[in-house]
């Protein structure tokens, strides 16, 4: 019995890193098109991980395995790939309904900007305090 529920844990573990895993992509195809990461010569994955981490605490559930941030790592890759969308009105809708109301995908939206924001100031930051020491 111990064995039957420590291989489905494994089985949830490793489903919920699929899903963080397709965020991380999405936000780092994201980074390497951003401008901004290019101008101040900051490294794209630096910049992902700095945003998946931020955006990920204010998104629901608590943990990577928990159906409610699953549900969420899905949802903000698809809102990140709508440019890419066949149909970007019919994807948008769905995200719409998947986040519950158009308000609540504007606070998904507002937070992943935000991260991304937060992340560029302290990487900028810890770059200038580093350019500084090597003078």
């Amino acid at each position: 019995m111990k064995k039957i529920v420590v291989i489905a844990l494994g089985a949830l573990v490793l489903v919920a890193c699929s899903e963080k895993t397709e965020y991380e992509q999405a936000v780092l195809e994201d980074m390497q098109g951003e401008k901004d990461v290019k101008d101040y010569n900051l490294s794209p994955e630096t910049m992902a991980r700095c945003v998946v981490d931020l955006s990920s605490h204010n998104m629901p559930g608590v943990l990577a395995f928990d159906p409610k941030r699953r549900s969420a790592y899905r949802s903000y890759t698809k809102m990140l790939t709508l440019s890419k969308a066949e149909n970007p009105e019919e994807v948008l809708n769905e995200l719409r309904a998947e986040f519950g109301s158009p308000k609540e995908l504007a606070d998904a939206h507002a937070n992943y900007t935000e991260s991304m924001m937060n992340c560029f100031a302290s990487l900028i930051m810890t770059t200038e305090e580093e350019a500084k020491e090597a003078e």
